[in-house]
């Protein structure tokens, strides 16, 4: 059994690093197997992927903290960038994030949170990248013209009301950028569905 000050030294420890820790970092701060299986136990910690524990004991921060440790190096993008621009009202059911083709798979499978992750052309990860802020929590994310553009490249893997509701929202948006979205869509090699979805419109 832990006591309280046994509690708070783990809780205090996992709150430095942004409650996810790995077993490396567990271990070099003297917290061992023994101790890493007794947290989870008493329901104070969880798995959330090999070599990665989540301090659960009454965290009450938000998941965007957990998805900034595990992919440091991902940007959100698509469903979860449509929902931050206020272009869908369905919340999503998943943190959509890019993340680089050459990245390893076992990264994003994960138990907590649901994450779905698009890879792509690692030159082409920061295209349109920007800093956003989530739950008072600063995030990587695609600008609005980016978004636009991943959407039209996964046009046919949407939802046809989230992907027209996202179309006429950017159209009707004042902070849209045109020649962003034109140079985008040029790296990104959708011009053409830029122009028969959106240039109707402008």
């Amino acid at each position: 059994m832990y006591d309280a000050k046994n509690i708070k030294f783990f809780r205090d420890l996992f709150a430095k690093h942004n409650y996810v820790m790995t077993t490396a970092e567990l271990m070099s701060e003297q917290v061992y197997y023994a101790d890493i299986q007794r947290l989870m136990e008493k329901g104070m910690i969880e798995k959330v992927k090999r070599g990665f524990y989540h301090w659960i004991d009454e965290f009450d921060g938000s998941e965007i903290v957990i998805i900034n440790r595990l992919f440091p190096d991902a940007v959100l993008c698509m469903e979860t960038a449509l929902f931050y621009y206020k272009y869908t009202d369905r919340t999503p059911s998943e943190w959509n994030i890019a993340i680089s083709k050459n990245a390893s798979r076992k990264r994003t499978k994960i138990d907590y949170p649901f994450v779905r992750a698009y890879r792509v052309e690692p030159a082409l990860l920061s295209v349109g990248e920007l800093k956003g802020e989530i739950d008072s929590t600063e995030v990587r994310i695609y600008d609005r013209d980016r978004t636009i553009c991943d959407i039209l490249r996964n046009m046919n893997k949407m939802d046809k009301e989230i992907f027209n509701k996202a179309i006429q929202s950017y159209v009707n948006d004042h902070q849209k950028n045109i020649p962003n979205l034109m140079q985008y869509a040029k790296e990104l090699r959708v011009q053409k569905r830029v122009k028969d979805l959106i240039g109707v419109w402008l």
